[in-house]
């Protein structure tokens, strides 16, 4: 699907959200629990970028402290997204203080191979390559860049978005962003060309015989 069928997705499943929100700061318990199942994927994804195996442990945490300040949430699907965001990265930098440990850009798969396409000016070049394969490769990106493409492309958060989560100026994050999807990019392209090669080579050698 293209970028404009993406964004379409995207924007419903924030509206989707921001709907469940709303309800869910009013009490209805089941509404809660649609606004779970839409953000937890991209959330623990996130989080095994910055804890691995503790993720689940963290995103409770975190959990525990969106439900208890859910009230004070003023915002939309988007913003909620975020919020969540914010929450869950402070949780996760909590438990790494407490065992002394930076934060490990690790990914496991099954956690966001299931969230809808999102794509917009900044993460476009992952139109050309699966899911599977750039959420393979993120880890291999220094973290500062592994992260803000996390956020973008993970738990589908905007540039701005992304900045407040992290605490950076918008153009630093953007600039990150870039560089680490140009990376995938360029991995891809080298891929591409390695398999191109090889078809070609094996070939060559069947018709010397």
């Amino acid at each position: 699907m293209g970028r404009g069928g993406d964004r379409r997705r995207t924007q419903g499943s924030d509206v989707e959200l921001g709907s469940a929100v709303s309800l869910a700061q009013r009490g209805d318990e089941d509404a809660f629990a649609a606004a779970y199942r839409l953000v937890q994927p991209g959330l623990l994804g996130y989080l095994r970028g910055l804890v691995g195996n503790d993720a689940e442990d963290v995103a409770s945490d975190a959990w525990l402290e969106i439900a208890r300040d859910l009230r004070r949430f003023r915002g939309d699907g988007a913003g909620f997204r975020g919020w969540t965001a914010t929450i869950a990265r402070n949780r996760a930098l909590d438990h790494l203080r407490k065992q002394k440990r930076r934060p490990q850009i690790a990914l496991i798969e099954q956690d966001v191979l299931e969230l809808p396409g999102r794509a917009d000016t900044v993460d476009a070049v992952l139109e050309s390559m699966s899911t599977r394969w750039a959420l393979g490769q993120i880890s291999g990106l220094p973290p500062d860049q592994a992260e803000a493409v996390l956020l973008r492309v993970v738990v589908g958060l905007d540039g701005p978005s992304t900045a407040r989560v992290l605490g950076k100026r918008q153009g630093a994050v953007r600039t990150a962003a870039h560089r680490g999807l140009k990376r995938l990019a360029e991995q891809l392209t080298s891929g591409s060309r390695a398999e191109n090669v090889a078809p070609a080579a094996s070939g060559t050698l069947k018709d010397e015989r």
